[in-house]
């Protein structure tokens, strides 16, 4: 029996365009781009991929049964022009009035909503340099989850267009963009994750 091998991808050791980047990181490849510079991303954790799975079910099924958008999980490239950058978050959401953005292999503009599953190797990068890039970009909603500390911080962006904290009541979260959807933060820190059909039922999507 074969054995599969896995290449390490050995990232340019010189600045490149987001092109070249584009053409040398293959659907295998974590990677981002950011003024140039290719930086690796470290694999996810357990904890990490069964918090993002459970978010992907839900939200997914919830948006293409409202037919309200695409939602996307990483690694699908979103391009920023502010920087430049060339971001992964975990999940994105884009409402359905700018799919035109969505191209064969990346997204040539913000999302509306952007997911970051925070993880020891990423917490400076996700609450630092792409709290800023997402901000300026315009993202509308900027969730960041931390599954250590169970801690869940709903950024919403404020007409002066700054991120403010949006509000839980009694440990939900109403989202602003995607109409009548809602979340226990509860729910991301139960192991294992609640059944997806328990939640959908709550939602009234079943």
């Amino acid at each position: 029996m074969a054995t599969e091998i896995h290449v390490l991808r050995v990232p340019p050791k010189t600045k490149v365009s987001f092109e070249e980047f584009h053409d040398w990181c293959d659907e295998d490849t974590w990677a981002e781009w950011v003024d140039g510079e290719v930086i690796m991303v470290s694999p996810a954790s357990s904890r990490h991929e069964e918090v993002t799975s459970f978010l992907e079910t839900v939200m997914r099924i919830y948006v293409e049964d409202r037919a309200l958008g695409r939602l996307l999980r990483a690694p699908f490239l979103m391009r920023l022009a502010m920087r430049p950058s060339g971001r992964e978050p975990d999940l994105l959401l884009l409402l359905r009035e700018r799919s035109s953005l969505i191209k064969p292999t990346y997204l040539d503009g913000p999302a509306d909503l952007a997911v970051e599953v925070v993880s020891p190797e990423s917490i400076g990068r996700d609450r630092g340099e792409k709290f800023v890039e997402y901000e300026q970009a315009g993202i509308r909603e900027y969730w960041l989850v931390d599954p250590d500390r169970q801690s869940a911080e709903f950024y919403e962006l404020s007409p002066d267009g700054r991120y403010r904290l949006g509000p839980t009541e009694d440990g939900v979260y109403r989202s602003k963009i995607i109409p009548g959807f809602w979340l226990r933060t509860e729910w991301l820190w139960q192991t294992p994750a609640p059944q997806a059909l328990t939640v959908l039922r709550e939602l009234k999507i079943i």
